[in-house]
């Protein structure tokens, strides 16, 4: 790991600016794999944002850039203020020294009104960090937390993980999952809890087939759940493919698939119990999105599959595709189709209609990763789907990485950023109401608070 220590800031800063963030091609054909305003990426990071009824704002944290430097990572920390509909200048938290996006943080907010913020890193090339708020439901200043488990007698400290996502549950446990790299860059999905953030349990391998995993996790009040691909040897990541589910209700005790079915973790060989649908077979890619329970606890997956890693046409089609447990079966619908494997959006079904708000339009620079937001709904659960409004027409860059507020506030209900995707540029944060109406958080401060922007766009 690097000797590098990293900047605790605790400081203000003028402006919400987000991170520009790319990875370059291997080889042949575009330049970037991906790239643009990345501030809430990556899609195994949750969650960017926590609505508190009981201090009435919307908490949210991103991948910010430095005054100077627009692939200078900073964690940046704000909130929303619904009663005066204003935000504050944004904390900067920590500076990890690093231009990586996938160290961005992660936020939750315990049972006391505590903020903690989540800070993953890339690999092992870096220490991870936690940091919870001096005083409840303030931002204003983070102490580090040194979380540890104990492991054969030992003490052992949670020093590094990646693609961190965080829940504080109904029983006022955090549901931390993450992933672990091996050699190779071999990627293996775990699970640890904690009642206080500090000392936690023993760390819990879910699963490690071939070159391992991405996961993307939700909970409910009585369940926590998780959704995976796998790397197969042959091809490694640029091979991701097949869709894994498997659940608890027992904070992880013991794990079992949506139909009841027993799973021993970790999962070890392509074939188990868990698997949802064989893509593999079929050679389709998987690109995970977003997991949601619905009101009997059952899972609703979001993803979206592809036949080329890499962007351009080999790709296409680019399915946004449903995968819900109905009727002690899985059962699949597409919702529209994407230029772009990380197209990243992410769903509600907390009511009717369901509503989807991801980057399906190309927007400004077709190709390339995100595009111009829309919102999708369904009044059907799921089974069709009606293009309602484009939330971002006409207005910025390609806007990436919509990301839906935990038990969202009807005025603050979705973040994400935009950017040029060609060449490095500067980057806004965006939020929109249910509605669908588009806000812009200011870029340059003048005052300690200010209204966001409304945007108004093209219409349809």
């Amino acid at each position: 790991m690097s000797v590098v220590r990293p900047l605790n800031l605790n400081e203000k800063t003028d402006g919400y600016r987000g991170i520009w963030y790319c990875i370059r091609q291997p080889h042949g054909g575009a330049k970037f794999k991906y790239s643009g305003g990345l501030g809430t990426y990556p899609a195994k990071h949750q969650e960017f944002a926590v609505y508190s009824p009981e201090a009435n704002k919307t908490f949210f944290c991103f991948g910010g850039a430095a005054k100077d430097n627009q692939i200078h990572l900073l964690h940046m920390v704000s909130y929303y203020d619904h009663e005066t509909g204003m935000v504050p200048k944004p904390t900067v938290l920590l500076d990890k020294h690093t231009s990586d996006a996938h160290d961005s943080p992660t936020i939750s907010i315990d049972q006391q009104g505590f903020i903690w913020i989540f800070s993953p890193s890339h690999g092992r090339l870096r220490s991870s960090y936690i940091h919870r708020s001096v005083e409840p439901w303030s931002i204003d200043k983070f102490r580090v937390v040194y979380p540890h488990y104990k492991d054969d007698g030992r003490r052992r400290f949670v020093d590094n993980f990646s693609y961190a996502q965080i829940f504080n549950t109904a029983p006022g446990n955090f549901a931390f999952f993450f992933t672990r790299y091996g050699e190779g860059s071999a990627r293996t999905s775990l699970y640890m809890t904690s009642k206080d953030g500090v000392t936690w349990s023993r760390r819990q391998r879910l699963a490690t087939i071939e070159r391992g995993h991405y996961q993307v996790a939700g909970v409910s009040s009585t369940k926590i759940a998780t959704m995976m691909n796998y790397h197969p040897d042959e091809t490694g990541l640029n091979g991701r493919t097949n869709l894994y589910y498997i659940e608890s209700t027992d904070n992880g005790e013991s794990w079992q698939a949506a139909d009841g079915t027993p799973v021993k973790v970790p999962l070890l060989s392509s074939q188990n119990p868990a698997l949802v649908k064989d893509y593999e077979s079929q050679q389709r890619l998987v690109f995970l999105k977003d997991l949601v329970l619905d009101e009997n606890d059952q899972p609703v997956l979001l993803y979206l599959t592809s036949n080329h890693p890499s962007h351009g046409p080999d790709g296409d089609p680019r399915t946004w595709t449903l995968a819900q447990f109905d009727d002690g079966q899985w059962q699949f619908s597409e919702i529209t189709t994407s230029d772009h494997n990380y197209d990243m959006g992410s769903i509600d079904i907390r009511s009717t209609p369901w509503k989807l708000i991801a980057p399906t339009d190309p927007g400004p620079y077709p190709g390339f990763a995100g595009g111009d937001m829309v919102m999708w709904e369904s009044d059907d659960r799921g089974a069709t789907w009606r293009r309602v409004k484009s939330l971002t027409a006409g207005h910025g860059g390609n806007h990436t990485y919509c990301r839906l507020v935990s038990n969202a506030h009807p005025d603050f209900y979705a973040l994400w950023a935009d950017g040029d995707p060609t060449k490095i540029s500067s980057s806004n944060l965006y939020f929109c109401n249910a509605q669908g109406d588009l806000f812009q958080l200011p870029a340059k401060m003048d005052s300690d608070f200010m209204q966001p922007e409304k945007i108004d766009v093209l219409a349809e």
